[in-house]
């Protein structure tokens, strides 16, 4: 089962582009809530490449490395990568008056809930909306 969430960020298409493929930045915004934090980032952004994102409990309690390999890259306008438990992951760009669509599609996982899986997701997506205006403005 596939699970979409979205969220209109209002800055440039330039802007939201390098804020979600830059590690510096990804370190900045990739967090689901306030007692997480990303430690390290990587990103090769080209089909082949891989990233990965260090993601850690604030009181160091658990951490994990979320990490993948881009399958399909059409710059400023999509990014398809594999999760390394082989579920894919489909992240849409598309402008439109008052900012840019950022749309992205995962495959469900069996583990959590699909209720919570979504909210985690969208949490980590509102906290790039919320980063990205701040730094365009």
């Amino acid at each position: 089962m596939n699970i979409t969430v979205q969220t209109v960020v209002k800055a440039g298409l330039d802007d939201v582009w390098a804020a979600w493929n830059d590690p510096e930045a990804i370190k900045q915004w990739n967090a689901a809530s306030a007692d997480w934090h990303t430690t390290a980032s990587s990103v090769d952004l080209r089909e082949g490449g891989r990233f990965t994102a260090r993601m850690e409990a604030k009181d160091g309690s658990f951490g994990f490395d979320f990490e993948g390999t881009y399958t399909r890259i059409a710059p400023r306008r999509l990014i398809e990568y594999k999760i390394a438990d082989g579920r894919a992951v489909k992240v849409e760009f598309a402008e439109q008056p008052g900012g840019v669509l950022v749309r992205e599609t995962f495959e469900a996982e069996a583990q959590n809930t699909l209720e919570l899986q979504r909210q985690g997701w969208q949490s980590i997506l509102d906290s790039f909306a919320r980063h990205v205006e701040k730094e365009a403005s």
